[in-house]
C-alpha cells in the first residue's frame, strides 16, 4: 500500500516520502555529489527508518534521473551532463524571454513589489553568499515575471526548462559568484522596463540576454575539471 503525505509536512508524511525528500535535498545541496555511492543501510540509519522506505525513495530518484544503478556498485548519484545544461540554458533563454514579454502587460504593481522584495533578499544574500539559497530566490523572482504568460504552451516550456535545471542540481553561482552581483542589477533593470511599459521586444531581449549572460559567464571559466551546474 502506498502511504500519502499530509499537508502537515514531512513529519506526518510517509516514511518513504520523508526519505525521498531528505535524500533529494542532500543531492540538490551537494552533500551527495555526482558519483556518490548511496548505501541504503547507512542512509536508513541516518534517517532513523528501515531500508524499505529508503529503497522506495531511491527508485523515485532514479526515475527522475538523479540516481542511477551501476553493476557491482549499486545506487550512485548521477553525473551532470554539460551538453544538457548548455541546451537547456539556450532554450530557456528563448522561451523565458518570450514568456516574460507576454506577461509584462499583465504584471501589476503588487507583482512588481513582490519581485523587488525577492531581489532585495538576493542582494542581502550577497553579503554572506549562499549559492543554493540565491538560486532558490532567483527562481522565485523569475516566477513572478513569467507566471502571468497567457500562452500555456510557452509557459509549459518554461516550466520544463526549470525542471531540467533542477535535475542538474548545483548552482552556477557557486562557480561564478561574481555573476550573482550582475544578476541582481539586471533584475532591477528588468523591473524598471516592466514598470515603465517598455515594448515587448525590449523586454524579451533583456530577459533573454539576462539568462544567456549566466550561461556565458560559466562557459567563460569552465574547465574539464568543473561540473556543469544549474542556472
Amino acid at each position: 500500500m502506498t502511504e500519502t503525505v499530509t499537508a502537515a509536512g514531512t513529519q506526518t508524511g510517509s516514511k518513504s516520502e520523508q526519505a525521498y525528500q531528505a535524500v533529494k535535498a542532500r543531492i540538490v545541496d551537494g552533500t551527495y555529489s555526482p558519483g556518490y555511492r548511496l548505501v541504503l543501510a547507512k542512509i536508513a540509519e541516518d534517517l532513523g527508518v528501515s531500508v524499505v522506505p529508503v529503497r522506495e525513495a531511491i527508485r523515485r530518484l532514479e526515475a527522475e534521473g538523479l540516481v542511477k544503478f551501476e553493476r557491482n556498485v549499486g545506487a550512485t548519484v548521477s553525473g551532470i551532463d554539460p551538453t544538457e545544461y548548455l541546451y537547456t540554458m539556450q532554450t530557456l533563454s528563448i522561451v523565458e524571454g518570450a514568456a516574460t514579454a507576454l506577461s509584462a502587460p499583465l504584471i501589476g504593481a503588487a507583482d512588481v513589489a513582490r519581485a523587488r522584495a525577492v531581489n532585495e533578499e538576493m542582494r542581502e544574500c550577497l553579503l554572506h553568499f549562499d549559492p543554493v539559497r540565491f538560486t532558490r530566490l532567483n527562481q522565485d523572482f523569475h516566477s513572478v515575471l513569467f507566471e502571468h504568460c497567457p500562452n500555456p504552451h510557452i509557459l509549459d516550456l518554461v516550466h520544463r526548462g526549470w525542471n531540467r535545471l533542477a535535475s542538474l542540481r548545483s548552482s552556477t553561482f557557486r562557480f561564478v559568484p561574481g555573476r550573482a552581483h550582475d544578476s541582481v542589477e539586471e533584475h532591477e533593470a528588468l523591473l524598471k522596463l516592466i514598470e515603465t511599459g517598455a515594448d515587448a521586444d525590449t523586454i524579451e531581449k533583456a530577459a533573454r540576454l539576462h539568462r544567456s549572460a549566466t550561461l556565458d559567464a560559466y562557459l567563460a571559466q569552465a574547465t574539464p575539471d568543473h561540473q556543469t551546474p544549474q542556472q
